[in-house]
């Protein structure tokens, strides 16, 4: 745990407004690097806090949690899912990590984004699933448990789909799988799900050869469209997809606001791709978002948003705290 350099001295108003802010997740990240730095620039005092050093004292008059930045934090801000590296205490780990976070939360520090909305999200069914009953475009998608169940689901889809594991960011283990024996390859991987594990897969709409990514800010939207370089189906700029400033349909940006809402997420990425008569499908919401792409692809400060964000949320629970 560290915290940032004191910022110099500015007006009284300024001292009065200070926040203390908490930064959890990796501090060298280019995200919490640049969220702090704006944050800095404000007056805000910033402690990152590495997942590792989450703890709970419990005594007979009730808890601490700690590190003691957490407690005293106006907001809490979320870099980085609460993963662990392998081992067998793996799950054990993660969902320590998320009941920290719940507990805060639910003491009265406002978490950006919520517990409850990192995990809907993280969970691919959950989030496909709630998007689907309010109302949304999903792609045809299937979620089974085992290899027979998932090469029936494959040819349920048509024979070309897309598996992704059912926990994951980034587009880690997401692969195309055109052939029963690839999806077998898939499943038998040491990263992938096993013969007996959880399958999601989705039909693979790849027509347009192009998605969007819509930045939801509170009530702010940033968007771009990535296009896929030739002889490759994804559009991630990391395999040479080209982005550009995106001015989204009405019926987008509202979908990408209902999709983020259903999940609970104030600050949100969510993916979508155009169906035959443009209307726009959901493909994922992402609660923990980049932004580095999209900055760089419209020219515009999204992390000077993000801030802001932080500073109206934080000041909202300071101001209604004093009012109690």
């Amino acid at each position: 745990m560290t915290g940032m350099p004191p910022c110099p001295d500015g007006t009284a108003a300024a001292a009065a407004g200070r926040l203390a802010v908490a930064i959890v997740g990796r501090e060298t990240g280019w995200h919490a690097q640049r969220i702090a730095r704006a944050l800095g620039t404000r007056g805000h005092d910033v402690t990152h806090v590495g997942w590792e050093a989450l703890a709970s004292s419990l005594e007979p008059g009730g808890e601490t949690l700690l590190p003691r930045a957490l407690a005293r934090a106006d907001v809490v801000c979320v870099r980085g899912m609460p993963g662990a590296p392998p081992g067998p205490d793996r799950l054990e780990r993660v969902v320590f990590r998320m009941d920290v976070l719940g507990r805060l939360a639910g003491g009265g520090t406002p978490v950006v984004n919520a517990p409850r909305a990192l995990e809907a999200a993280i969970d691919k069914y959950l989030a496909s699933s709630r998007i689907a009953a309010a109302g949304l475009l999903v792609p045809r998608t299937r979620v089974v448990q085992g290899e027979t169940a998932a090469l029936a689901a494959w040819d349920s889809l048509g024979g070309d789909c897309v598996v992704k594991p059912l926990f994951g960011s980034q587009g880690k283990g997401v692969e195309r799988v055109q052939s029963r024996a690839a999806l077998a390859s898939w499943l038998g991987r040491p990263a992938g799900p096993g013969p007996e594990g959880v399958v999601y897969i989705q039909e693979f709409l790849g027509a347009a050869r192009w998605d969007a990514r819509i930045l939801l800010v509170g009530d702010r939207l940033f968007a771009m469209r990535r296009t896929a370089p030739a002889g490759e189906w994804r559009t991630n700029l990391a395999v040479g997809g080209r982005a550009e400033r995106f001015d989204p349909p009405p019926a987008w940006a509202a979908a990408a606001r209902i999709a983020a809402d259903t999940l609970g997420t104030a600050v949100a990425g969510v993916d979508l791709l155009p169906a035959p008569d443009g209307s726009p499908i959901i493909l994922e919401v992402n609660a923990v978002p980049g932004w580095r792409g999209l900055e760089a692809a419209t020219g515009l400060d999204v992390t000077d948003a993000v801030a802001d964000h932080l500073e109206e949320v934080g000041r909202r629970e300071r101001q209604a705290t004093r009012t109690v």
